[in-house]
């Protein structure tokens, strides 16, 4: 039997209400359902979400701390933007390798919540020149691995450049991959899907499609996988 929902139709009611009232007076007036149907709901997500991620790879973390884990902050950082809107208007937790677990950059597991938008997915986002180097150069050698890779997964996103990388053949099969910054793989949801029993089976066979295309960035960069 489907285990029960760690989300309700609520989560996705503040969310809508935030994007219209993105404001600090609502939100505190609000706070007490941003921890009951947000917060909490998530933060139960992550602990449950630890047992079927060890099973895709043990290096990737599901740490359910309200601060510091694997859940973002709902607080935007405002200072260079010209949005000053105080507060994300989506939810979300990244689920990092232990190895670069203070790094953003280095590869990793997404979960993102928001009304009408919800995915999981993995891989690399903007990592640093010599990590991107690497990764490059693995396709670039490998391309019967990456071929695999493709023909498993599917689509791989992430913004590229406009012209082939210098160093490589701009003949090479999967030029279009070696342009790339970010590599990507995701599996979409509808909010419904989200709030029904079983979501967390749902998420964890997403990522398990997702598995070969992480294997291949997380070993690129010399990551234990």
């Amino acid at each position: 039997m489907p285990a029960a929902p760690h989300f309700t139709p609520r989560l996705f009611k503040f969310l809508r209400e935030l994007k219209r009232n993105n404001e600090r007076p609502w939100f505190n007036a609000n706070k007490a359902r941003y921890i009951a149907d947000v917060q909490e709901p998530m933060l139960r997500f992550i602990a449950d979400f630890a047992t079927p991620l060890a099973k895709i790879s043990k290096h990737f973390d599901a740490d359910p701390r309200p601060s510091g884990g694997s859940m973002f902050r709902i607080y935007r950082d405002t200072r260079f933007a010209k949005d000053k809107a105080p507060y994300k208007t989506h939810v979300a937790a990244h689920f990092r390798h232990k190895q670069t677990s203070a790094d953003v950059h280095g590869p990793g597991f997404y979960f993102h919540l928001d009304p009408g938008e919800c995915f999981i997915g993995g891989g690399l986002w903007l990592p640093e020149p010599p990590s991107l180097k690497k990764v490059r150069d693995s396709i670039a050698y490998d391309p019967k691995g990456w071929g695999k890779v493709r023909r498993t997964v599917g689509e791989v996103e992430g913004e590229g450049l406009t012209r082939p990388p210098q160093g490589y053949d701009p003949a090479h099969p999967f030029i279009d991959d070696l342009k790339r910054k970010s590599f990507f793989a995701s599996v979409a949801f509808t909010d419904a899907e989200v709030t029904s029993p079983g979501f967390l089976d749902r998420a964890a066979e997403a990522c398990r499609s997702i598995r070969p295309l992480m294997k291949f960035l997380t070993e690129a960069v010399e990551l234990d996988w």
